[in-house]
């Protein structure tokens, strides 16, 4: 198990106003979390104010951490990919650019997503829980998982983490939030609508012992 950072760029690349988000007048944050917990159209395209405002496909955005995963990882066509948590699809496709001929599937808890993803992939992805992944042990060349397994309580955590181990079989990688210090607690607390899971990189690392999950990591950190 490697820390490996594919997502850092990306998520350096939004300036966030802390502050602004946890006192917002038409949307304080705890009717921003009641409506994003939902996982409907207000969390994927509603108002910026409560999560995304608008999450629309941007040409080469994800195809780059793509391409970093599939060089690190060495997929090749007919190897199969797992995204948990797939949202609507864009890293998916994104991948099928990069190596064609690559198998993509998708799983997401949100109809909303998988109704309005990418047209090329819809098909692959499906609505379902991490916590019961349908499909065989060891089935997948490559399963990841960006910025979900956050959003769980610790017994579907527990049961997300084993489920992502099951299904793989030598390669995958989490992507999860995390705070090193007072600040970045406090901006993770300002800035996040749906997390239940808060934990320090040292309570993530004892996650992954206590579920066996034996895969590539990485935090988001809200500096």
């Amino acid at each position: 198990m490697a820390y490996i950072d594919f997502l850092s760029v990306l998520h350096k690349s939004t300036k966030r106003d802390y502050l602004a988000r946890v006192n917002d007048p038409d949307y304080p944050k705890a009717k921003a979390a009641e409506l994003a917990k939902k996982w409907d159209h207000d969390y994927w395209d509603g108002d910026r104010r409560i999560n995304y405002g608008g999450y629309k496909y941007m040409p080469g955005r994800w195809e780059k951490v793509a391409k970093a995963m599939a060089d690190h990882y060495g997929i090749k066509p007919g190897d199969r990919i797992l995204d948990v948590g797939c949202g609507k699809g864009f890293m998916l496709h994104d991948f099928t650019l990069v190596v064609p001929g690559v198998e993509v599937y998708g799983i997401d808890i949100s109809t909303y997503a998988i109704t309005n993803a990418k047209d090329e992939v819809r098909d692959r992805l499906q609505v379902g829980s991490a916590t019961s992944l349908p499909w065989p042990d060891k089935h997948f060349d490559l399963v990841y998982s960006l910025n979900t397994l956050h959003n769980l309580h610790c017994y579907d955590l527990d049961k997300s983490l084993r489920e992502i181990e099951r299904v793989g079989r030598k390669n995958k990688y989490i992507c999860v939030e995390s705070y090193r210090n007072e600040t970045e607690k406090a901006n993770l607390l300002y800035w996040q609508v749906t997390c239940e899971a808060f934990n320090t990189p040292e309570e993530w690392d004892w996650w992954f012992r206590q579920t066996g999950y034996t895969g590539d990591h990485s935090f988001i950190y809200f500096e």
